[in-house]
């Protein structure tokens, strides 16, 4: 199974502020108890955008930029520190790709959130406070201009802007070769496992 190189993400951003934003904050568990990933995208921050009585909250994935990104399932979220903290639930990283963001970029990511991101084929890079800083302002005042994550040259650029990124190699090198998603990896060599496994007495029953 061929899987898309992921070199590079060119899109509009929204940024969506703050540090240590947890996965409950993300994906409320009430919606954990979906059979598939389908349809997790709209509920995506529910809490954070709905109020009790719910209306809508002043939120910035209540935007009208969020909004176009949503339409065209290709975006960037620009995020704090330690994004995707607290439980290890998949279903974060599902609902804000399947909302219509292809990228991330932050200040740190928790460990397993970016593993569960980067097995989407979504990358995650981290920028410097101040250089995080100075993109997110510039996409709250640029809405319209996109912005490029460069993951094979580790950069992320908006404007006549350009800042140094990083991402860790394994997950890099997994993204730029199309090797990001291991269960794809897995069939892809099914044959060369059965075959394997057809040689082990334990398993061919001889």
């Amino acid at each position: 199974m061929s899987l898309a190189k992921i070199t590079q993400v060119k899109a509009l951003a929204l940024a969506v502020p703050g540090d240590d934003i947890d996965t409950d904050r993300i994906i409320p568990a009430r919606f954990l108890r979906c059979v598939t990933f389908d349809g997790l995208g709209e509920h995506a921050f529910r809490d954070e955008r709905t109020g009790p009585d719910g209306k809508e909250r002043a939120h910035p994935m209540n935007s009208a930029q969020a909004a176009r990104i949503a339409a065209a399932k290709q975006g960037v979220m620009v995020v704090g520190f330690n994004f995707g903290c607290g439980s290890s639930r998949e279903h974060a990283p599902q609902s804000i790709w399947r909302f219509g963001f292809t990228a991330l970029v932050g200040g740190s990511f928790a460990e397993i959130f970016f593993g569960n991101s980067t097995a989407l084929g979504v990358p995650c890079l981290t920028l410097s406070k101040d250089d995080l800083a100075e993109l997110s302002d510039f996409v709250q005042k640029n809405p319209d201009v996109e912005v490029t994550v460069d993951v094979e040259n580790l950069k992320v650029s908006a404007g006549a802007k350009t800042w140094k990124a990083d991402i860790a190699a394994s997950a890099r090198n997994s993204l730029i070769n199309g090797k990001w998603d291991p269960i794809a990896d897995l069939l892809e060599g099914a044959s060369d496992v059965a075959k394997t496994a057809g040689g082990l007495a334990y398993v061919a029953g001889k």
